[in-house]
């Protein structure tokens, strides 16, 4: 008995020990919004980056991952649990989270990715004029970019829908721009707005009711979360929808231009990394994504009645072919 009460104490005391230890390893706060299949890809590519230098969670830091799952609320809270919590590097994906990390500490060092505009959320003035404490990557999207691919493959198109969130800062600033460059190239924007993730598809039936001719769905967090709703309304109506996220040719777009997002996410830990080993978050500058990829689902244009030329075929990163099955192309974008 007395031989098994000793080990008994034993355990324990290893147990408290490494609980103890735990306590002491570089602790990172990760959040997200929601579960958007961006966001989801951005985290892996992060997890990625600190897996590749060997930074491996309850071994040498501290991983304590949160969601939101939609509610501004409960992203808040997160980021004050963080805080209270003290961990050494809070890492904010989405622009709510940021914007909640921002208002809940000046002082821990924060790395943000998958931001449309940081400086809009109060990240500071530009990539090299930011808060001290704060750096990341930006998913500032190529809209004008998109909008001049819908055009060079339905020239005639004047009128695009897409659906916006007005209570997402970084909605309203992709609206903006998409409304700017449709204006530059002789198009109009129709825009209809949702509140949550419930009205997507009503919104997407009242959006092909105002005689739109194309849907560009433009990137943001509510809309990324229900993407399949507007494909299905796309479909129905035989019309061409295009993505403002690349995932979106794996949910019914046509055609999508966009960044990589786990790519996101990896330079995003690489920047982790780089302030766990002591360097200063203001002395990291911003970045910004800049290798634009082009996606095409020839399945989906076949039933939107979109067809792209061999040109384009041939400069496409990705391509989901009619029987399912994805094939890279090389890229020459």
């Amino acid at each position: 008995m007395r031989k098994y009460a000793f080990f008994l104490v034993a355990l324990i005391l290893i147990f408290s020990g490494c609980q103890k230890e735990n306590k002491d390893l570089f602790t990172i706060g990760l959040f997200q919004v929601d579960d958007a299949p961006t966001l989801n890809a951005v985290r892996k590519g992060f997890l990625s980056a600190l897996e590749e230098a060997d930074l491996l969670d309850g071994v040498n830091i501290r991983m304590v991952i949160r969601n939101g799952m939609g509610s501004i609320p409960e992203v808040q809270r997160i980021a004050q649990e963080f805080v209270s919590s003290k961990v050494d590097l809070i890492v904010p994906f989405s622009t709510p989270c940021l914007q909640a990390a921002l208002h809940a500490s000046s002082e821990i060092p924060i790395v943000f990715s998958s931001i449309a505009n940081p400086f809009l959320a109060g990240a500071g003035r530009s990539v090299n004029d930011h808060l001290p404490n704060v750096t990341g990557i930006s998913s500032r999207g190529p809209i004008k970019e998109s909008l001049a691919f819908i055009k060079q493959i339905l020239p005639g198109t004047k009128r695009i829908g897409t659906l916006w969130t007005p209570s997402e800062l970084n909605s309203n600033y992709y609206l903006d721009l998409a409304k700017e460059g449709a204006k530059e190239m002789g198009m109009e924007i129709i825009a209809v707005a949702v509140n949550n993730k419930s009205e997507v598809l009503l919104a997407a039936q009242v959006l092909v009711n105002k005689k739109i001719e194309v849907i560009y769905q433009i990137s943001d967090n509510t809309i990324n979360a229900s993407f399949e709703a507007v494909s299905r309304v796309a479909d129905e109506n035989a019309l061409p929808l295009f993505g403002g996220a690349l995932f979106s040719t794996n949910l019914g777009a046509c055609a999508a231009m966009g960044w990589d997002f786990f790519d996101m996410g990896h330079r995003a830990g690489e920047m982790a990394i780089r302030i766990k080993n002591g360097e200063s978050p203001g002395d990291i500058p911003i970045q910004y994504m800049n290798k634009v990829e082009l996606h095409l689902n020839l399945n989906a244009a076949a039933k939107q009645g979109v067809e792209f030329p061999e040109e384009v075929l041939k400069k496409a990163d990705e391509i989901l072919k009619i029987e399912g099955k994805s094939r890279k192309e090389s890229a020459t974008l």
